[in-house]
């Protein structure tokens, strides 16, 4: 029993400093935003509003705006970049492919690209006389600029465009970790039975890989839906409010309208209760009880 007593001391231990840490610097400051939500103003003018600021929400036509635009991100963007991942993954993943490393590196190169950095350059292809254009109109396939930056559905192409480009490889790692570990004889008995490779990915490769799916569809939903570096440096959320995401909404209700925290905190808390939504959703498509 002693000895069981001290191996368990020494598992706290280990864990005890890590604990405290997440309590003081993430769940500690969680609670006082969830209180801040129900106070409106700034600084010691802090005044309790109770559900005031919730209600708000809802008449808000900023916020509504945020909401729809990020929703937007999530549904077409999401989808999109896991099937790219998941098709450059098994192509990066064949024997007889040349360079892999070369191709790996490239590809997954974007996910460690500074955020700033890589969103002034698409500001900058995408510019009315940017490279993009310029390119699309030598091949002749548009006859007048694109106004990528300043029309509002182009502005949400441009960004959905800078948010796959940038992550697609860092989902794709996880999908060929996953490949690497799969017994070959399993696909080799597979081209014996006569499957081609459409049967192969659909029939072998996503059932084996639903697990790492269904964690990457988590996180890439949790991250648009935290959306902001993009939005603040590629459109800041213009043309009017046409790309604003509901991250950079916060920001603006802290730092650049007249400072609402309480607002803000609130606005906030409508993200966890987003992600907490997706994630169930996805896991009950997953048929994932655990």
């Amino acid at each position: 029993m002693n000895h069981k007593l001290r191996s368990n001391a020494s598992g706290w231990a280990f864990v005890l400093i890590a604990t405290v840490f997440i309590a003081i610097f993430s769940f500690y400051p969680m609670i006082q935003a969830f209180l801040l939500s129900f106070q409106s103003g700034m600084g010691n003018n802090l005044k309790y509003v109770g559900l005031d600021n919730y209600i708000r929400l809802f008449s808000d036509p900023t916020f509504i705006a945020a909401i729809k635009n990020t929703f937007i991100y999530l549904i077409i963007q999401v989808p999109i970049m896991i099937i790219l991942a998941l098709i450059i993954s098994v192509l990066l993943n064949s024997k007889t492919l040349k360079f892999k490393g070369f191709f790996r590196t490239a590809i997954f190169l974007p996910a460690v690209t500074s955020l700033v950095a890589y969103s002034i350059i698409f500001k900058y292809l995408f510019a009315g006389d940017g490279i993009i254009n310029q390119l699309l109109m030598n091949l002749s396939l548009i006859s007048a600029p694109i106004q990528w930056l300043t029309d509002p559905f182009w502005a949400k192409i441009t960004i959905i465009i800078a948010i796959t480009w940038r992550w697609t490889g860092y989902n794709m790692i996880f999908y060929l970790s996953g490949l690497q570990n799969v017994d070959e004889s399993i696909y080799e008995a597979a081209k014996i039975d006569g499957a081609n490779a459409f049967q192969i990915f659909t029939k072998i490769t996503i059932p084996v890989l639903k697990p790492i799916i269904l964690f990457t569809s988590i996180t890439s939903t949790i991250g648009t839906l935290q959306i902001f570096d993009e939005i603040m440096n590629i459109t800041k959320g213009g043309p009017g409010n046409a790309t604003t995401s509901i991250s950079q909404y916060i920001y603006n209700l802290s730092f650049k309208y007249t400072p609402d925290f309480g607002y803000a905190a609130a606005v906030s808390f409508v993200i966890v209760i987003l992600i907490i939504i997706f994630s169930a959703l996805q896991f009950k498509l997953a048929g994932d009880r655990n």
